[in-house]
């Protein structure tokens, strides 16, 4: 869409495996926002001016969306309320101020405000919560509700096919089962799918995530003071992201699901009972003022994890296939961004969003399979034994602590500190 918007006469063909929306794109948590919250980890990777740049261009964000909302008179349920990052044990404490602390130093202490237990309880009442972080850079949405106005959008000036899964691409050639499609320009932005093609996979893991979803509780929500539409996520590195919706419904999702084996996109991530039970559980040991809410639907769906959580954008060598990957479960926001930068190496163009790190960068290596799977696992089983260790007010196992270790001594990235 970005390209249509760009260049109106450019022919674009849109070539999708199921139905727009079907994946975790159309139902995803419906978190909008750019890189504010995830400002100590630009520092390390990018240095404060690469950081800055990327948090700045994150900025574009929410206000492109929203005029994509009134220009095509789209209703998906946006809502600007911010966002909050939660310490819900001692052991989150240090990792809930790390956003305060890189925004001072950078001089811009307003996108990260730190909130002391009272002053969070005038947003959301939990007495789980022990002190938080407001960043004024959030919005929710219906991911369903914007992926089907995105659709409409695109038909209005450009060919959809639908089932029509990609078996082959090529540089200036894209095959399908049932034809093939020839282009100066491929693109290659299907997100978790992109674990299983080559030129991606070693960059690539994929993770689980499931959600649980509320009856309509708009009488418990004015209870508990949540009212003003934040999204909140909490502190631990397979985190619980939880909104509101405008029927007054409450969503709860946990990051702690399966990991994925060479990129192979299986029933693990949609069908998961134990992680879809612990998004359960988060939600009555967070919120216990809902704990009377009735849950109506869960599910789940896979994510594109890169080595750094961080989204990457490029083009194959010798090609011209661009790809976008690596949004880490933060992509409803970023991918809007990821649009403009997809367009713009498309169309061979030089600005600040090419030159941004998430373009530049050299994007680690994960180990290879069985390797890849083996240690992930591992490492996510002592993670979530420390974490609810951790919740539960005990010390966590040594052996646990030894695990959830690894990858900082390593220099990977794994959850959300």
């Amino acid at each position: 869409m970005a390209l249509k918007e760009r260049d109106p006469d450019l022919a674009v063909v849109v070539l999708e495996a199921e139905e727009c929306g079907l994946g975790p794109s159309g139902r995803n948590g419906g978190f909008v926002h750019g890189y504010w919250s995830h400002l100590p980890r630009l520092r390390e990777r990018f240095g404060d001016e690469g950081a800055l740049a990327v948090a700045r261009a994150g900025d574009r964000i929410v206000p492109g969306i929203r005029d994509f909302c009134e220009r095509h008179q789209a209703e998906f349920w946006l809502r600007e309320g911010g966002m909050l990052r939660v310490s819900a044990a001692r052991a989150q404490d240090a990792a809930v101020g790390d956003e305060v602390e890189a925004a001072r130093e950078l001089g811009t202490p307003e996108e990260a405000v730190l909130l002391e237990a009272e002053a969070l309880a005038e947003r959301i009442r939990s007495p789980r919560f022990r002190k938080g972080v407001f960043m004024r850079d959030g919005a929710t949405v219906q991911p369903a509700r914007l992926v089907r106005a995105l659709r409409r959008a695109v038909l209005a000036g450009a060919p959809v096919h639908e089932h029509s899964r990609v078996t082959r691409i090529d540089d200036g050639r894209v095959e399908t089962a049932r034809g093939r499609v020839r282009a100066k320009d491929v693109v290659v932005a299907t997100n978790a799918a992109a674990a299983g093609w080559k030129p991606l996979s070693r960059r690539l893991t994929v993770f689980g995530s499931y959600v649980v979803l509320t009856e309509p509780v708009p009488e418990l929500l004015e209870q508990i003071g949540w009212t003003g539409g934040e999204a909140v996520f909490d502190g631990r590195m397979f985190l619980h992201y939880f909104r509101t919706t405008n029927d007054g419904r409450v969503l709860m999702g946990s990051g702690s699901g399966p990991i994925g084996y060479g990129g192979r996109l299986d029933a693990r991530f949609t069908e998961d009972a134990a992680t879809g039970a612990r998004a359960e559980q988060g939600l009555r040991r967070l919120l216990p003022g809902l704990a009377d809410a009735r849950i109506t639907h869960s599910w789940g769906g896979p994510i594109d994890v890169s080595s750094d959580h961080l989204p990457f954008f490029g083009t194959v060598p010798g090609t011209r296939i661009h790809y976008g990957a690596g949004y880490s479960g933060h992509g409803a926001g970023p991918s809007w961004l990821g649009g403009q930068i997809l367009a713009r190496l498309v169309q061979g163009v030089e600005d600040e969003l090419t030159r941004l790190p998430l373009v530049t960068r050299r994007v680690p290596k994960l180990p290879p399979e069985p390797l890849r799977r083996l240690g992930g696992g591992l490492v996510r089983a002592a993670i979530m034994a420390c974490e609810e260790a951790e919740e539960e007010g005990r010390r966590p196992p040594l052996a646990a602590q030894a695990g959830a270790a690894l990858p900082r001594l390593l220099h990977m990235s794994v959850g959300t500190r």
